[in-house]
């Protein structure tokens, strides 16, 4: 559940913050557990479980395209990610945030890559690490839309024509869409030496 008349937070990485860029005035509801967390930890790095959900479908001229939310606190197009809560499957994490976020109904149909992030520190000093679980997701239904107040916009783009996203963002992307049912990608895996 998220508790949207709490404390909010906006999310920079820490070259972000370093250099000072400037994040939107908008901010994001933060989840209750995660705010639970904070009253025990304070501003200490948490470790949470994120998702990524990278939904394709057939644009009207036949061309692959994918689901991009222009976020609200910051401005970046980016595929929709949420965090996952206690006990939710990371696949029913992805497409619930889906739902909520764009106003779409999708289906998880592959793991495409598990990624740890770098730290992120948010504008009231609270730090994070998200493990990333990015799902390929097919488009069921729905016109994507702005649906509960994280984003500015929603929207198909053909994957040949995508607007400029930061960090990682179009690594996650480009691996759900050139993943197949095969194996997962993910990083690390050797042994250390």
């Amino acid at each position: 559940m998220v508790d949207r008349s709490g404390p909010t937070h906006e999310a920079r990485s820490p070259a972000e913050v370093s250099r000072g860029t400037p994040v939107g005035s908008v901010d994001v509801p933060t989840p209750d557990f995660v705010l639970a967390l904070r009253a025990k930890v304070g501003t200490d790095l948490l470790w949470l479980t994120g998702v990524t959900a990278v939904v394709l479908r057939d644009g009207p001229s036949g061309d692959r395209e994918v689901l991009l939310v222009e976020r609200a606190d910051n401005g970046w197009w980016t595929p929709v990610t949420g965090i996952v809560d206690p006990g939710e499957q990371p696949a029913d994490a992805a497409v619930r945030e889906v739902l909520e976020e764009a106003g779409v109904v999708a289906v998880a149909e592959h793991l495409a890559w598990i990624n740890v992030l770098p730290p992120m520190e948010y504008e009231n000093g609270d730090r994070a690490q998200y493990l990333d679980v990015v799902f390929r997701c097919r488009w069921v239904s729905g016109e994507p839309y702005p649906a509960d107040g994280e984003n500015t916009a929603a929207q198909w783009y053909p994957l040949d024509a995508l607007p400029d996203m930061p960090g990682s963002h179009p690594d996650r992307v480009r691996r759900a869409a050139d993943s197949t049912n095969g194996p997962a990608l993910f990083a690390g895996g050797h042994p250390p030496g």
